[in-house]
């Protein structure tokens, strides 16, 4: 019954700011690694940041120095945090469990950058 759900998406102007929550439930949050991707309809999903069960934070370079990913384990919830944000950002954000020999998806929420 793993479930992945990610809020705190909807539409910015350029510059703007939001932030991403995925709120996991399941499995035992603190033993696995997280991850947010994002996709343009017709692109390929897109890596944006991982998050390790040690705290070792991995960003796409687009995003470095503009995006935040943390993770409250008390809370079993994933956060991204968004700033300076650019029209190119626009995507479907999702949040990813990452486990062996596969994985589980968010449902994913849009981020629209637009003025």
């Amino acid at each position: 019954q793993v479930q992945l759900v990610e809020s705190g998406g909807g539409l910015v102007q350029p510059g703007g700011s939001l932030r991403l929550s995925c709120a996991a439930s399941g499995f035992i949050f603190r033993i696995y690694a997280m991850e947010w991707y994002r996709q343009v309809p017709g692109k390929q999903r897109e890596l944006v940041a991982r998050i390790s069960t040690g705290g070792v934070i991995y960003y796409t370079e687009s995003v470095k120095g503009r995006f935040t990913i943390s993770r409250d384990n008390a809370k079993n919830t994933l956060y991204l945090e968004m700033n300076s944000l650019k029209p190119e950002d626009t995507a479907v954000y999702y949040c990813f469990r990452d486990r062996a020999g596969g994985g589980d998806w968010g449902q994913g929420i849009q981020v629209t950058v637009s003025s």
